[in-house]
């Protein structure tokens, strides 16, 4: 017998990928005021040259932070060990690169993250945000370690 999963009669001609993506103005009608076409165009160019982040900390990172070694890697950057140069202590930096963010929806991803990290309460199972730097090349969120 197996795992065979099968669709009912009544719904064969309902439910159907022909028919959901059919017409582009039904997948417009569906999310009124939102265009997924101008959203899906690359702006990887714009992002360069333009802010990502409302109000980040300061431009040049390095001159509070010295970079350590390589933590991890993610889709779209990388993440270091970073000591801060005035208290001498350790934390994490995500250098997130603006040529990777494609779409306008990755740099609506990336405000949108370090909003929410911005407003997280203190808790001992959630890494504590301690700021963002932005450049033309890339943000940096460092955060607890």
């Amino acid at each position: 017998m197996g795992s065979c999963i099968s669709t009912p009669t009544k719904l064969v001609g309902v439910i159907s990928k022909k028919n959901y993506y059919s017409s582009k103005s039904k997948a417009k009608s569906k999310h009124a005021g939102f265009d997924h076409d101008a959203a899906r165009k690359s702006i990887s160019q714009h992002a360069s040259n333009s802010r990502v982040l409302k109000n980040p900390s300061g431009g040049n990172i390095l001159e509070r932070y010295e970079l350590g070694k390589e933590l991890g890697r993610g889709e779209f950057g990388i993440t270091h060990q970073c000591f801060d140069l005035e208290i001498k202590e350790a934390y994490a930096c995500k250098k997130i690169s603006k040529a990777k963010l494609r779409t306008e929806i990755d740099v609506e991803d990336v405000r949108r993250e370090v909003e929410i990290m911005r407003h997280l309460p203190q808790h001992p199972n959630i890494v504590t945000f301690r700021e963002a730097f932005e450049d033309k090349e890339a943000i940096d969120l460092v955060m607890e370690l």
